[in-house]
């Protein structure tokens, strides 16, 4: 089980952008790499095509997973994550500052 996954709210630790905070668009595990929404954005120059207009294009490059935080369901700080065993024998992730079960 990973501790970020698509969809959740995360804190940025480190670079340009250290301090913001975005939804994960994905996660590659094996580069252990996340995009995230609004953060670490590039501009591409587009050549015009048939099917697309020429011009900048702004979009976001994808951030190192240790440079990510998740955000605590409670208060919206950086936490570390943590995993507990439910009653029923799910597994689920939970914030280490708060306690609180991370949704997702």
């Amino acid at each position: 089980m990973q501790k970020i996954r698509k969809g959740d709210k995360v804190v940025v630790l480190a670079g340009k952008d250290k301090g913001r905070t975005g939804e994960v668009l994905s996660v590659s595990p094996k580069e252990e790499r996340a995009v995230v929404r609004g953060i670490n954005m590039i501009v591409r120059h587009q050549r015009q095509t048939q099917s697309q207009e020429a011009g900048l294009i702004r979009k976001e490059a994808p951030i190192h997973l240790s440079n990510l935080a998740i955000a605590d369901p409670k208060d919206g700080k950086p936490t570390r994550v943590g995993f507990q065993t439910q009653k029923d024998g799910t597994k689920v992730r939970v914030a280490k500052r708060s306690g609180e079960v991370i949704n997702g």
